[in-house]
């Protein structure tokens, strides 16, 4: 498969806006609440939140290109950038996102591979992540990758108080 990862920067903020808010549409938006969705898209995926984690030095965006065009996009965070604290040795993957035109060709598996290449480089423990309980597809997905539900915590979607699995990969 000819796909290819570029690292974002501040010159990719528009880009980067466009894709993490069609995407997130697309797999969110039909099973939440009108007003809270859209509380949640004006808040964590505006210019200003987006920008801000952008230039955070522990938080690392990531383009997926397959034959040039851009299908999918990932983010890790490490250190103080991660959701949760667990210990020093530890990276979450906030985000990982493919186009629904691209979907079903395993992009999201090689997108997975990519993430834990990255975590192995950098010598973390183990990689973890948080997943909607109500996303049994993704779970599964995880699953098929190794990774185990550990622990949960409370994700909001606007004022949508919702649970998400938080699962995880040992690297070492």
């Amino acid at each position: 498969m000819n796909l290819s990862f570029k690292k974002c920067t501040l010159k990719n903020l528009d880009e980067l806006i466009n894709i993490s808010r069609i995407t997130f549409i697309n797999a969110f938006e039909k099973d939440n609440n009108p007003e809270d969705f859209n509380n949640y898209m004006n808040s964590a995926l505006s210019k200003e939140t987006i920008e801000v984690e952008l230039l955070n030095p522990n938080s690392i965006f990531y383009f997926t290109y397959f034959n040039n065009a851009l299908v999918g996009y990932f983010k890790l965070n490490e250190n103080e950038a991660q959701t949760e604290q667990y210990n020093q040795n530890t990276i979450e993957l906030e985000r990982i996102y493919v186009l629904n035109q691209f979907q079903g060709q395993q992009i999201g598996k090689h997108m997975l591979s990519k993430t834990i290449e990255i975590a192995k480089a950098k010598k973390y423990s183990f990689l973890w992540l948080g997943v909607w309980e109500k996303n049994t597809a993704a779970i599964r997905f995880y699953e098929r990758y190794g990774f185990v539900k550990f622990a949960t915590h409370y994700y909001y979607i606007g004022n949508d108080k919702q649970t998400d699995w938080l699962m995880k990969l040992n690297l070492i």
